[in-house]
């Protein structure tokens, strides 16, 4: 989870290589509403994002349901969010990607053909709630390269222990 440009897709994806699951990326769960909507320069609503967030949630609950094991990246970006992702549930793990709005912005201004517009990010670091210690995250920094991202979390999730 995180703000758009955090790195959420690209982690998530090398994630998923180096331990063997499946990724999803959250924003093919999005409506073509809301798609539209932050394509044209609008931050999303809580009424919009509802829906979104229920389907990445009952595709969270299909996965376990059948015992496979995915990496979901969703920028979450507020606790209410990550309680209808998580729900209660001990088996799912929240990983913050936390990076400087400046930093941030700099990818931003590089990314190229996505939907999320650079002029959104106020807008998301105005929306985040980072996740408290209740919400056992698993936060890292992503001011460093992307195997060293991915190798912390890791680490951090303890996922090469036996």
């Amino acid at each position: 989870m995180g703000v758009s440009g955090s790195g959420k897709s690209t982690i998530a994806d090398r994630l998923a290589i180096r331990i063997g699951w499946r990724f999803e990326d959250g924003d093919s769960f999005h409506p073509p509403s809301n798609v539209a909507k932050m394509h044209s320069g609008q931050p999303l609503t809580d009424e919009d994002r509802w829906p979104w967030l229920r389907a990445i949630a009952d595709e969270i609950d299909r996965t376990c349901g059948v015992r496979e094991r995915a990496v979901i990246a969703c920028s979450a970006l507020k606790r209410a969010y990550r309680d209808i992702l998580v729900h209660g549930r001990d088996d799912i793990r929240i990983v913050f990607l936390d990076g400087s709005q400046e930093l941030i912005a700099t990818r931003l201004g590089a990314r190229k053909g996505h939907f999320m517009p650079p002029g959104l990010l106020a807008s998301q670091f105005k929306t985040l709630e980072p996740p408290t210690p209740e919400e056992r995250p698993i936060t890292v920094a992503i001011d460093r390269p992307v195997e060293t991202i991915v190798e912390d979390i890791v680490t951090q999730l303890k996922l090469d222990r036996p």
